[in-house]
């Protein structure tokens, strides 16, 4: 079973299995970790679902769309490997995948 670590603002590290065809946030959301809030439910129009991305799987990443980099310039947490969680389509290819929560803006 494929997995991604997701480790949470306090450096504590979930195994979570990656489903298919769902968001890395619905991922997330699903496994109940409150800090990613989520808030828009995945319509990229809020960034409360900001995580940053082993640079590892920059390149297995599908390319961030101009609002995903809009709504990022407005984090004070922004870097090079920040990306929103519900941009992120979850497949097999992702196995391996580790995303720390960014911190709350």
């Amino acid at each position: 079973m494929p997995t991604v670590t997701v480790t949470t603002r306090e450096d504590v590290e979930h195994k979570l299995e990656i489903v298919p065809g769902i968001s890395l946030m619905e991922t997330i959301r699903d496994a109940g970790i409150d800090e990613l809030l989520a808030l828009c439910g995945g319509c990229c129009s809020c960034a409360t679902c900001h995580v940053h991305i082993d640079p590892a799987f920059a390149e297995q990443l599908p390319p961030m769309s101009e609002d995903e980099n809009d709504l990022l310039d407005s984090s004070d947490h922004r870097n090079a490997t920040s990306r929103l969680s519900c941009q992120i389509p979850m497949t097999a290819e992702l196995r391996g995948l580790k995303v720390r929560i960014a911190e709350e803006d």
